[in-house]
């Protein structure tokens, strides 16, 4: 067994500088996986005289449902409930074929301060694939669980989870008759969230760095759109773009050195590269369309970008110098917001399929288009890091909500909101984790 101490740096900080804004969140299975991995999540055993808000299990249970990778088996048919791995009887489990068993427990060790212990079983093997330690404060009791989600992930699929990473998005609420638009920031199954920028003018198109220490976003609060960049930590911002015209579609590139951006400085939406250190600019388009949504391959080398040079939106791929321009979409009359899978294969995108938006895939060794949701209006999807699952918004009884799918389009979740609108999502790379120490 593993101790890990969690670090409280980032967490705190955001915390600190932020107005808290707390929201009522539920998430919704709106499709579920036909099969995924059946895996045994037994409920933490507790001890203590405090018992806290946070349930360990059914966060790391929520997380691995919403990935559309595993199933996870009702407690009513447990033949037992080990708390220890001297508790464990493989032969109870092999019976309601789960083929993982998670076991753990929470124990107090002062007010406000707990320990936090799991096991995760290979049933078949009758082997341990992992145990650790936690010892953290009241308040990183969920990143606690985000990272046995994550851990349980790789051990199982052998590929990196994302649970411990983080989104952004926008809110849009109405308070006497004015509107309030929110730039927000949130565990990534939305929990949690805090408030990095509030205005009475739209806010759009946030984008992390690659570092996962900045956001990027389009403000329209001098009444027309401009690029600001903003720390996560300590909510200071500078101003990047302010040209004359359309100021919009930020995007860092992979070494995050340099962000392309869509401007209308020079009279007509074009897609320029600008140097962060000097602010140089170079034009990379040079077309009578509208060019924009720019978004950068995982290697930097090229950028795809949405154009309506054809006559109606479609999806085009350049090199980072502007070279080699070439559409990629050729199925259906609307397809746009291009974005990278973190292994470069696939694209996500926004697809007008039977007079409806939906969210889509586009395979770039053989261009082909999947549809993956079926929702009225579906927009802005975003990748997770690992690129198993898509963030996206949509609107629901004519309300703006919170959506995933997973990459297969098999597993589906709403994230439901309290109060207002929620639109323009983002997933932060790895690098948002929370940190912690061996």
């Amino acid at each position: 067994m593993k101790t890990r101490l969690i670090g409280t740096s980032i967490g705190l900080a955001l915390l600190l500088w932020f107005n808290n804004a707390m929201a009522i969140l539920t998430i919704e299975i709106t499709q579920g996986v036909e099969k995924g991995l059946p895996i045994a999540i037994v409920p933490f055993a507790w001890e203590g005289a405090n018992k806290p808000a946070h349930d360990i299990a059914q966060i790391v249970e929520v997380d691995l449902v919403r990935s559309g990778r595993f199933t996870s088996l009702s407690p009513k048919d447990f033949l037992s409930y080990p708390q220890k791995d001297t508790d464990v009887d493989f032969k109870d489990w092999r019976l309601i074929k789960a083929e993982a068993l998670l076991i753990g427990s929470v124990r107090e060790l002062k007010p406000g301060r707990y320990q936090v212990e799991f096991r995760l079983f290979d049933v078949f093997k009758k082997a341990q694939l992992a145990g650790y330690r936690y010892v953290v404060g009241s308040e990183m009791l969920r990143a606690a669980a985000h990272q046995i989600s994550d851990i349980v992930y790789e051990k199982l699929t052998g590929e990196p989870g994302a649970f411990s990473t983080r989104i952004a998005y926008v809110t849009k609420e109405v308070s006497n008759r004015t509107h309030i638009y929110k730039l927000q920031i949130a565990d990534s199954d939305g929990y949690g969230p805090v408030t990095a920028v509030k205005s009475k003018e739209p806010l759009m198109s946030p984008a992390w760095s690659p570092d996962g220490q900045k956001l990027a976003y389009v403000s329209f609060e001098r009444k027309r759109s401009m690029v600001y960049v903003q720390n996560v930590a300590d909510g200071k911002r500078q101003m990047l773009a302010e040209f004359e015209g359309i100021n919009s579609a930020p995007a860092w590139s992979p070494d995050g050195r340099r962000m392309a951006l869509t401007l209308s400085k020079d009279g007509n939406a074009e897609i320029y590269i600008m140097e962060l250190a000097t602010r140089a600019l170079r034009r990379l388009t040079r077309n009578s369309a509208i060019d924009t949504e720019p978004a950068w391959s995982p290697d930097g080398r090229q950028l795809v970008f949405t154009s309506d040079r054809v006559g109606q939106p479609q999806i085009y791929r350049m090199n980072a110098d502007g070279s080699g321009v070439e559409r990629l979409t050729f199925e259906g009359s609307y397809n746009a917001r291009p974005s990278y899978s973190a292994d470069g294969k696939t694209l996500a995108l926004v697809t007008l399929q039977g007079g409806r938006y939906h969210i889509g895939t586009l395979q770039l060794d053989n261009l082909a288009l999947q549809t993956l949701t079926d929702t009225q209006l579906d927009e802005s999807p975003s990748f997770a890091p690992n690129g198993r699952m898509l963030l996206y918004a949509t609107e629901i009884r004519g309300k703006g909500v919170l959506a995933s799918v997973s990459a297969d389009g098999r597993t589906r979740h709403t994230y439901r909101f309290e109060m207002g609108e929620v639109r323009e999502p983002a997933w932060s790379p790895y690098n948002q984790q929370l940190r912690y120490k061996e």
